[in-house]
């Protein structure tokens, strides 16, 4: 019988790192559920991977990112005893000379329906990389040796197209049109953007139209829970926008990937990344899009703590809007539709930070409201689905139930890990009520049942 080899490597790592085995499990099992996944590590898994048992290739890195986080380093899995993975787990973490060099085989892995990408954690040392590249990058032009030249006519036609497919994912959920949104990316947009162009601001606007067609892929990611490659897409789409040297557009994707962190828990380098995003375009935009800027800033900076100096940026944030006398918004910034909605949405995460349930309520509320229904259908279900939150709280749960069903409304047809989540959610937190017979909680409950039944069939 053959006997294992202990995995000394991993043990020290273990020990450095100051961590139980029960603990370390812990993390890995939330690394996990960060990509969407679900993994059953404990402490005696732990005890057979020292021992010298593989874990399979996805936990593997759900491990190398639990212990990369603790030791505040980058690990590989020969750091820690383990055989390469036979992936390149640096791919869409870097970029280049042609971000398409690092795009072009993120595609092929998504469209062959390969598992590495769509289970890869989020980096934490990954999120800085546009900090430090801010001042590093390099004015490149990509010029084809043969084709006709590229003018404007192709750059509408792409903007137009990258539109069409965020619409359909507002209406309809991320998980629609992915594959033919890769597809038209790579197969449209990639040889346009190493064309020969008519001028260099063609060139430009040419960049920034595939960047946003990225951050779509981006969004799309998120929006099926899949955070690692997220967050790859968002570093290729900043790589673009940095190239094309668009005035504000490579902050705008600094400032989703500040968004990103808050979201999952992870606030290394968010309010930097807001920071820095904002001031790269404050005063060089429309009043509206430094509006969305400010506003995450506001966020980042509740997060850190400081209430008045969040409260402070939001106020701005507001009086910008006020004072918008209907300057053309960037085609990059109106990402999620209105600027207006955009920022009563993430002020009413501002309030939330900072526990004001009332106004955090009413923020969300004023965000679904201004938003046209039938097109962004996911982000005012999310909306008012957060403002029904913020009522509970508050102990107001017949308004809350009323507030829950109106979001269930605008969610037929809505295909996101992210809706269904929150319909689970809400079943949770109205357990109590249904205990206690309350008739809109129980009803609720009844609905929100044959919509997750539906949608797992």
């Amino acid at each position: 019988m053959a006997t294992r080899t202990p995995n000394h490597q991993l043990k020290e790592l273990i020990a450095e790192a100051g961590l139980t085995y029960d603990a370390l499990a812990r993390q890995v099992r939330a690394v996990a559920a960060e990509c969407g996944a679900t993994v059953r590590t404990n402490k005696s898994a732990v005890e057979h991977w020292t021992a010298g048992t593989r874990p399979a290739a996805p936990t593997v890195r759900y491990l190398i990112t639990a212990l990369s986080r603790r030791l505040g380093r980058l690990l590989t899995p020969t750091d820690l005893g383990l055989p390469d993975l036979g992936e390149d787990e640096s791919l869409g973490l870097t970029w280049g000379d042609d971000p398409m060099t690092s795009l072009l085989p993120m595609w092929r892995h998504e469209l062959d329906r390969r598992q590495f990408l769509s289970t890869s954690a989020y980096s934490v040392a990954a999120a800085a990389l546009p900090l430090a590249h801010v001042q590093e990058i390099a004015d490149r032009t990509s010029t084809a040796r043969t084709g006709r030249l590229i003018g404007m006519a192709e750059v509408h036609a792409v903007r137009d197209m990258v539109s069409m497919f965020s619409e359909m994912d507002e209406r309809h959920g991320g998980q629609h049109g992915r594959s033919a949104l890769i597809t038209y990316l790579r197969d449209d947009v990639a040889p346009l953007v190493r064309g020969r162009f008519a001028t260099d601001d063609i060139r430009r606007q040419m960049l920034s139209a595939a960047s946003r067609g990225v951050h779509l892929l981006g969004w799309k990611s998120y929006d099926a829970g899949q955070q690692g490659l997220a967050q790859r897409y968002y570093l290729q789409s900043y790589a673009l926008a940095a190239e094309s040297g668009i005035t504000g557009h490579d902050g705008f994707v600094m400032r989703t990937m500040a968004m990103q962190g808050l979201k999952i828990h992870r606030p290394e380098h968010c309010l930097a990344l807001a920071e820095t995003g904002l001031n790269r375009a404050k005063g060089r935009v429309d009043v509206q899009t430094e509006a969305l800027f400010r506003i995450v800033h506001a966020h980042t900076l509740a997060k850190a703590g400081p209430a008045p100096a969040a409260l402070a940026e939001m106020k701005r944030a507001h009086e910008l809007l006020a004072a918008d006398r209907g300057d053309e918004v960037p085609y990059w910034a109106l990402t999620w539709g209105p600027p207006t909605a955009s920022v009563h949405s993430r002020a009413a995460k501002v309030f939330e930070t900072l526990d004001d349930h009332r106004s955090a309520a009413t923020e969300y509320a004023r965000a679904a409201a201004v938003r046209p229904a039938g097109t962004y259908a996911r982000i005012v279900a999310l909306d008012l689905d957060a403002a029904a939150e913020m009522q509970l709280k508050r102990g107001s749960i017949e308004q809350a139930c009323a507030t829950w069903g109106r979001a269930m409304d605008h969610m037929d047809g809505v295909r996101s890990v992210r809706t269904r989540k929150a319909v689970a959610r809400m079943r949770r937190d109205l357990a109590p009520y249904r205990a206690r017979n309350v008739r809109a909680a129980s009803a609720l409950d009844v609905r929100a049942r044959d919509f997750l039944i539906a949608l797992a069939v």
